[in-house]
């Protein structure tokens, strides 16, 4: 049984991402981990809501407290009963710290960390990516899937392939932890250099590779910055696609995957992207 870690902010509970987390857990007889995620640093309310007409109220702040509270407490009870009623393994944590090093440590225990690509788990709203999700893909020790605010049946599975290995571990570890989804439409893309020939990096091999597992995957070369090639392309799918990508970090060998290309992917596309990098 895989252990999956979905994280959410109770203040600001997500059904989008409570829908995929069952989605993912059902369809992989997995257990399901609710993170709350509960920064002693984060309410709710302003400190302006705290004033009364001698200052700082004493009485307002228990009874913004006790809101905020009783607004976690639902969200957990939404999650409990979303997971008794699709019948599978789960349990919950309310991390009551500093949410980024709580939820990375979570990732240390668990197969699959998920989460909305929204979440700031602050007062702020956010451009995609957001601070918090860029902060915990830089560090994170499991692969990450990011999901849209709105639940969609995937209907397709996108592989972005460089040639290095940091995009082939990615493809092993969407394989390992989501098996199910073989048997959809899957799409191998891969860019090249405009003066170069156009060729499948090793392509006697990722073709052998990819046959064990997904034997009618197709495959697409596309010429210029991979950059702009792939959102371009990826942009014309009718169908609900998941994109499966390689390297977060910066300085790592693919020059496909560091940073600014996964956080072009989340910016541009609003679908669930699987990303997984080898340290």
């Amino acid at each position: 049984m895989k252990k999956i870690s979905a994280a959410f902010d109770g203040l600001k509970f997500s059904e989008g991402t409570l829908a995929y987390a069952i989605k993912v857990a059902e369809s992989s007889k997995a257990m399901l981990s609710g993170v709350f995620l509960e920064s002693f640093l984060y309410h709710s309310y302003k400190i302006i809501d705290m004033v009364g007409s001698q200052g700082i109220s004493q009485a307002k702040m228990n009874h913004l407290l006790a809101g905020d509270e009783q607004r976690r407490q639902h969200s957990v009870a939404i999650f409990d009963e979303a997971c008794k009623n699709a019948h599978i393994s789960y349990t919950t944590h309310r991390d009551k710290s500093f949410a980024l090093q709580e939820l990375l440590k979570e990732s240390v225990y668990s197969d699959l960390v998920l989460i909305g690509a929204d979440e700031t788990i602050s007062h702020f709203e956010e451009e995609r990516p957001t601070q918090f999700i860029r902060d915990l893909l830089a560090e994170t020790q499991s692969p990450v899937l990011i999901v849209p605010r709105i639940y969609k049946e995937i209907e397709k599975v996108v592989l972005l392939y460089d040639g290095k290995p940091s995009s082939v571990y990615a493809i092993k570890m969407f394989n390992y932890m989501m098996p199910w989804l073989r048997s959809k439409e899957t799409e191998i893309i891969s860019v090249t250099d405009p003066k170069e020939t156009q060729e499948l990096p090793d392509e006697s091999l990722i073709k052998e590779f990819i046959t064990c597992h997904y034997p009618d995957a197709v495959y697409s070369m596309l010429k210029g910055d991979a950059e702009d090639e792939i959102v371009t392309y990826l942009k014309t799918i009718k169908k609900n696609v998941l994109v499966v990508t390689g390297a977060y970090k910066r300085g790592q060998v693919s020059r496909w995957f560091k940073s600014s290309m996964a956080d072009l992917l989340m910016k541009e596309l609003n679908i669930p992207l699987f990303i997984a990098h080898n340290k």
